[in-house]
C-alpha cells in the first residue's frame, strides 16, 4: 500500500482561518468609538502597539474581559473550514502550524469555542496574558528593545512570517524537503514573504480579498515566487482543496 503524501499545512488566522479580524472584532462588539480610532491611527502606529493600546483603553474605560472573550467566541468562523481542518488531520498524514500577528488568547479562545484546540502543532503569533485586574497585556513577538529582523520583503516589526516558518523547521529537525507539499493559507500582504519560501510543488490558497493577491500581482515575478497559487473567497473552497490533498 502507497504511503500517503506528507502535508504541511500553514495558516495565517484573521480572514484566512476566520471569517473576521480578531483585533478589529472585539472593539466593533464592545466599544465602536475606540475602533474608529484604530482606523485613524493603523497608519501612525505599530500595529501590534496600537492594538496593546486600545486594549489598554477598554480596559480603563470599563471592558471587561468576559466581554472580550464572549466577543472572540462569536466571532464568525465558517462551518465549512472546521470540516475542511478536521476532516484533513483525521487522515493522519498532515501537520498543522498557525503563524498570525494576531495574539495568543485570541486564537486559543476561538480555537477552543470550535473544538479545535489540539488542531495546531504550534501556533506563532504575539504574546498576550490576562493580567489580575482583568486586562489583557499583549506585547510584540518581536521586542521593540531587541534585535529586529532584516527581512527584504517588507514584514511587519513585530514578526517575519518567513523567518518564523523557517525557525519552525529547524527547530523541528525538518526542511522544507520533509514535506511532499506545503499549503499556506493566507489573505494579507504580510502573507507574502512566507509563499516566496515554498516550492514549485507547494500550494498558496490567497484570499481574494486582501492584499496578499495584490503584492503577488505586483512583485511575485520580482521575488521568484514559485509555488502555484489559487485564489478563494468561501471556506467551502478550502474545503473543496483539503479534500484532495
Amino acid at each position: 500500500m502507497a504511503t500517503p503524501p506528507k502535508n504541511l499545512v500553514v495558516y495565517d488566522f484573521d480572514w484566512s482561518m476566520s471569517d473576521q479580524d480578531t483585533d478589529r472584532w472585539i472593539f466593533e462588539v464592545n466599544a465602536p468609538d475606540i475602533r474608529r480610532k484604530m482606523e485613524d491611527l493603523e497608519r501612525e502606529v505599530q500595529w501590534t502597539d496600537l492594538v496593546a493600546q486600545c486594549l489598554r483603553e477598554g480596559h480603563a474605560k470599563g471592558v471587561t474581559k468576559a466581554q472580550i472573550l464572549g466577543a472572540l467566541r462569536i466571532m464568525p468562523f465558517h462551518p465549512a473550514m472546521i470540516r475542511a481542518v478536521t476532516d484533513l488531520k483525521a487522515k493522519g498524514n498532515t501537520t498543522f502550524l498557525c503563524i498570525s500577528n494576531a495574539n495568543s488568547v485570541f486564537i486559543s479562545t476561538i480555537l477552543e469555542s470550535k473544538n479545535l484546540s489540539n488542531l495546531f502543532d504550534t501556533i506563532i503569533t504575539n504574546p498576550a496574558e490576562w493580567t489580575e485586574d482583568g486586562l489583557l497585556a499583549l506585547s510584540r513577538r518581536i521586542p521593540p528593545d531587541g534585535p529586529q529582523h532584516s527581512c527584504p520583503i517588507g514584514c511587519s516589526a513585530n514578526m517575519c512570517k518567513g523567518d518564523e516558518l523557517d525557525g519552525w523547521l529547524t527547530k523541528n529537525g525538518k526542511t522544507y524537503e520533509s514535506y511532499d507539499r506545503i499549503v499556506y493559507i493566507g489573505d494579507g500582504s504580510n502573507d507574502f514573504c512566507p509563499i516566496v519560501k515554498l516550492r514549485s510543488q507547494d500550494l498558496a490558497l490567497c484570499r481574494n480579498f486582501g492584499g496578499l493577491k495584490k503584492r503577488i500581482v505586483r512583485d511575485g515575478e520580482k521575488f521568484g515566487l514559485r509555488c502555484q497559487v489559487k485564489h478563494w473567497t468561501g471556506a467551502w473552497e478550502v474545503e473543496e482543496t483539503f479534500s484532495e490533498l
